[in-house]
């Protein structure tokens, strides 16, 4: 961003309210930006990691993971006895916005059925039982408490 810009959105900044600001960094301040978002990544590879450690002490054999539909992604696709299990795995810091299984919306719910139904059909799985599960990892000071959520919604999304 060239000088003269920079300081003519700073007194425009200077002029709005809090959330004006916030925005501005936001949009402008991209090295911060990426950072935030290099970290979200590695806390979701750290979590996808302690759930298949987690899956696979379960018995769960792991056959994919990060599988990618039309902007969906299934995070594991795993195996557990008969029935081929999609995995959303959800990591969390802090409680500060619920714990990880809050967070599958109904949107991402949808998504991920119709990411798992292209799967199904790719790999000719079509008459094989399948479920959805969910794992929450919480991580805080005493390490990382992890809880597998069987059957956390079905194929409708719900």
């Amino acid at each position: 961003m060239n000088a003269e810009l920079a300081e003519t959105a700073e007194k425009q900044i200077s002029a709005c309210s809090a959330v004006s600001a916030l925005i501005f960094d936001l949009a402008y301040r991209l090295p911060a930006n990426r950072a935030v978002t290099e970290a979200r990544q590695n806390l979701g590879r750290l979590g996808e990691n302690l759930a298949c450690t987690e899956l696979e002490r379960r018995g769960y054999e792991i056959l994919a993971r990060r599988y990618r539909y039309s902007g969906a992604e299934i995070d594991i696709v795993a195996r557990d006895g008969a029935t081929l299990v999609f995995i959303e795995v959800k990591a969390r810091e802090g409680r500060e916005f619920g714990d990880g299984a809050e967070a599958v919306t109904r949107r991402k719910r949808r998504r991920l059925a119709m990411a798992a139904m292209d799967y199904l059909v790719r790999h000719h799985k079509g008459e094989c039982p399948c479920r959805f599960d969910v794992v929450s990892i919480q991580l805080g000071e005493s390490g990382a408490q992890i809880e597998v959520f069987q059957n956390a919604f079905d194929a409708s999304g719900r």
